[in-house]
């Protein structure tokens, strides 16, 4: 079990870093956003009220909070996303997602089916898309805020 575990582990590695580097160049070019920011965005767009604290992006997307601080800044300048504060808490900030943003989420999720799809396309049946996602879902079994 153990070679074959080592193997499953490392086409999984192989297959995110090729995935990634086919995403990332994509939304850059169409979207001008890099993989992370983008699903930084769509988790902001099936957020309620549109918002997360920096900490919930963070454990979301699986880097640090400062990471999100840093990946939110140029995002606000380009008028994505907003910084508020919590009104009762002086401690707790939100990312919000602004008209802006919501417009590009949804020309970037757009892009992200389009890819996914030739992914699988001419290799895939639609059973077997299905039970890989399953298969993958139960490696994330406590994952929090999984895009759907």
């Amino acid at each position: 079990m153990t070679q074959s575990s080592l193997t499953a582990i490392l086409h999984l590695f192989q297959a995110q870093a090729r995935l990634e580097e086919r995403f990332s160049g994509a939304l850059g070019g169409v979207h001008g956003l890099g993989l992370k920011e983008a699903l930084l965005l769509m988790h902001l767009h099936q957020a309620p009220m549109l918002r997360l604290t920096r900490v919930d992006l963070a454990k979301r997307l699986h880097i640090s909070a400062s990471t999100v601080t840093r990946m939110a800044v140029p995002m606000e300048k380009l008028g994505l996303v907003v910084r508020q504060p919590d009104p009762r808490d002086a401690r707790l900030a939100y990312v919000v997602l602004t008209e802006t943003g919501q417009a590009i989420v949804t020309d970037a999720r757009a892009t992200f089916e389009r890819l996914a799809a030739e992914v699988f396309r001419d290799r895939w049946t639609e059973q077997e898309i299905v039970g890989l996602g399953e298969l993958l879902g139960r490696l994330n079994s406590n994952q929090v805020g999984i895009l759907v």
